[in-house]
């Protein structure tokens, strides 16, 4: 029987990972070298590339693309018309909070030091702050948002929710970005997931900056160009502010850049989601898109385009 379903896919993992399935066809295809002929039902694009890799499909026919990040900042320019878009949602929302929490944790009690420490043999026992009764602003309030805050209540932590616009919820209150000033100076500990667009790009400017209390944590988990990369440094070097940044702009940040040699500012290179938790949770997405398609359904997770082009 003729299969009803093609697949392509970037990895013999992957595709050994889903196994034959009635109906199905995996495609072996990373977006280098010439597109495989005929119909792609689904294609998985690799991870961490570019938006721009997606100009590979000018010309193939496809049907759903189904990324393996959260983010698609950048895709709608290049995604040729006609093609539906999904984003990774639930794939990495656990592991970015888990790294997220680690980094507040690390820079509240200043593992980072005591680290570099151990390789002298400096036995510091300075206090640090704790991150038990922080309050902690959490700047975006989706998937990301929403898994940060499950794991910082346990912490003691006071935790205030905002995000695009005001709202209530079993939990209360969910600020809009209207209060994102008022807000600012409360907070000891300022995360941001928020996803990158024209609204949110350089967000964390000079003025957002200044708006937090001397001594306070930034946490930038969102994507790298939603900071003002100078305006952090100032604020870094003078040791008024601290952060913490799974994301930079320029990325990967260059060896000699001195936010690596800024004090208190702790680096992780874009690994929020680069975690033994992603893969099977790749496998189940996509898994359940190609069960979608194959009875008919609507594929979930679309974020843009598609038949109508909306």
């Amino acid at each position: 029987m003729s299969a009803r379903l093609r697949v392509s896919l970037p990895s013999r993992e992957l595709v050994e990972a889903l196994e034959p399935a009635d109906g199905v066809e995996f495609v072996l295809w990373d977006l280098t070298g010439p597109a495989p002929e005929g119909r792609l039902d689904l294609l998985v694009p690799p991870y961490m590339g570019s938006a721009g890799a997606l100009a590979a499909l000018e010309g193939a026919d496809v049907g759903l693309v189904q990324s393996q990040s959260i983010g698609y900042d950048g895709v709608a320019d290049v995604l040729p018309a006609g093609v539906a878009f999904a984003n990774a949602a639930g794939v990495h929302e656990t592991s970015t909070a888990e790294l997220a929490l680690g980094m507040m944790i690390a820079a509240q009690r200043g593992i980072p030091e005591f680290a570099r420490h151990q390789a002298t043999g400096y036995w510091d026992r300075g206090q640090r702050p704790s991150l038990a009764d922080r309050r902690v602003l959490l700047v975006g309030y989706g998937g990301v948002g929403k898994a940060i805050e499950a794991r910082l209540l346990p912490f003691e932590t006071e935790v205030t929710r905002l995000a695009s616009r005001s709202r209530q919820d079993a939990a209360g209150t969910v600020h809009g970005i209207d209060a994102l000033y008022d807000q600012l100076p409360l907070h000891e500990i300022v995360v941001v997931s928020v996803p990158l667009s024209e609204d949110t790009r350089q967000l964390v400017d000079a003025k957002f900056l200044a708006a937090m209390q001397d001594g306070a944590l930034l946490v930038n988990v969102a994507r790298g160009q939603v900071a003002d990369t100078e305006a952090l440094l100032a604020e870094t070097a003078s040791g008024r502010l601290r952060a913490a940044l799974d994301v930079t702009d320029p990325e990967p940040l260059p060896a000699e850049h001195p936010l690596w040699t800024t004090p208190g500012v702790l680096i992780t290179p874009h690994v929020g989601g680069a975690s033994s938790a992603m893969f099977p949770r790749m496998v189940k997405l996509v898994r359940k898109q190609i069960g979608l398609l194959l009875e008919g359904k609507d594929p979930v997770n679309v974020v843009l385009g598609g038949p109508s082009g909306g």
